[in-house]
């Protein structure tokens, strides 16, 4: 099935798209699905990263919105947070929007350890009449980036229904396609969401992406004080900019705001805020940082530059969609803030004039030197070392990208030969370290 830029840039909330976007698109989906007028209790069974995390990503809150039919790009993050809380004091939700039904949160939502075999991220839900017989039942699996497939789709694969003018399934072929029809790798991106019948409307909802981002960005550097959970991790993207302001002439300014933009994004994630997922929620403060970069200290920046940069990225993140996976459940951080530097340091070696192979190269070079990244979130909270991870791989992307520039595309690794080395580390590395905080960081930092 043809992944679309607007699939890889979805605007939702955080913490997490797969375990806070996904769940809350399963729940709805099931909802949508069935009767309601019969059902008089519904139970949820989250396996694997979901059941170990789960309850410090949020997906219980994003099981129950889901549940009452809302959708995670239009609720209002404020008014989401107060309606879990009412959920959890009153036993009851409204489901699909209209039936009240009993629904205790903590029987009703069951947390098991234990991996589906399609995916980590499993999800069963269950409904049944108040003579307690079962009236339906399905399983859904949140992917990564806050995908989702049911149990048919698992089984059978998604049906693929359009064919595209320009298929790439390879960086190679991306490449080769660019350089053949004489256009950029954006213009491949650009006709193919045309024939997903995006064409019409592909400026307009990229430009709304991008000041989904710049919006959270804003809210970010606007907030203080300390996230949610029992880290109680300070917000410092505030307190960084207000330093950066007093010292214009300092040598790396441009990139320490690199930095700040980063962490206001993954600090507002990290509060449950409205973000854009890029590819994740997890990794979702790189390319907005990169782009806030491009938008701010490259001369001559335009939303012409904007476009060209999101539609470049999302030819990337296609290729990791298809070829390893962006869920940190599946293969750690590297499927995150992997993906998203190398989106990041392509796309901005594409607004700065590179080459398709250029382009290619600067993308190697940013998945590269995030190989083997394991997924290990401290008290299952999307903050250590989550935020920080963020700041890092924004600087790493800009770096990445300029060598490219400074070269003429050959190199000896490339894009594909690092796309599989990353499926195959994920392959390899221990369960522990894909987002169960059973590993790595989580197990040996103290919580305070």
């Amino acid at each position: 099935m043809a992944v679309s830029v607007f699939d890889l840039f979805s605007i939702g909330i955080g913490p997490s798209s797969s375990h806070t976007v996904g769940p809350m698109r399963a729940a709805r989906r099931f909802t949508q699905r069935l009767g309601v007028d019969a059902v008089a209790r519904v139970r949820v069974e989250l396996y694997g990263s979901l059941g170990a995390t789960g309850a410090g990503h949020g997906t219980p809150g994003a099981v129950v919105l889901g549940l009452e039919g809302l959708d995670p790009e239009t609720v209002d993050p404020d008014t989401a947070h107060a309606r879990i809380a009412e959920v959890g004091s009153q036993h009851r939700l409204r489901l699909g929007g209209r039936q009240a039904i009993e629904f205790d949160m903590a029987n009703d939502i069951v947390l098991s350890l234990q991996a589906m075999e399609f995916h980590s991220n499993g999800m069963v839900f269950t409904a049944f009449d108040d003579g307690g017989a079962m009236l339906a039942r399905r399983t859904y699996y949140s992917v990564g980036g806050g995908f989702v497939v049911d149990e048919d789709e698992a089984a059978d694969g998604a049906a693929e229904d359009v064919v595209l003018p320009y298929p790439f399934l390879t960086g190679a072929d991306m490449v080769a396609l660019a350089v053949e029809n004489r256009c950029s790798i954006a213009d491949l991106v650009a006709r193919n969401e045309a024939a997903l019948g995006n064409g019409p409307r592909l400026r307009e909802g990229l430009l709304r992406i991008w000041s989904a981002m710049r919006e959270c960005v804003d809210r970010g550097l606007a907030a203080d004080g300390t996230l949610p959970g029992s880290l109680r991790v300070r917000r410092r993207a505030r307190v960084l900019a207000m330093a950066l302001e007093s010292n214009p002439a300092d040598p790396l300014y441009a990139m320490d705001w690199v930095t700040v933009y980063a962490l206001a994004v993954n600090e507002e994630n990290a509060a449950g805020g409205r973000v854009v997922t890029a590819p994740t929620n997890g990794a979702a403060g790189i390319i907005p940082a990169v782009l806030h970069y491009y938008w701010r200290f490259v001369p001559g920046a335009d939303e012409d530059g904007v476009v060209e940069f999101l539609l470049t990225a999302a030819a990337i993140g296609q290729l990791f969609k298809a070829n390893a996976s962006i869920s940190g459940a599946e293969v750690g951080c590297q499927g995150e803030v992997g993906s998203a530097c190398s989106m990041a340091a392509g796309a901005l070696a594409a607004v700065l004039g590179g080459s398709p192979a250029q382009v290619e190269n600067a993308a190697e070079i940013g998945i590269e030197h995030n190989l083997g990244l394991t997924c290990d979130p401290v008290g299952g909270l999307v903050q250590i070392p989550c935020i920080e991870r963020n700041a890092i791989a924004s600087v790493k992307a800009i770096t990445a990208a300029r060598m490219a520039l400074a070269g003429d595309g050959t190199h000896h690794v490339s894009l594909d030969t690092a796309i599989k080395t990353m499926r195959d580390t994920g392959a390899d590395m221990a369960d522990k370290y894909k987002e169960t905080s059973r590993g790595g960081l989580a197990l040996n930092v103290v919580e305070c």
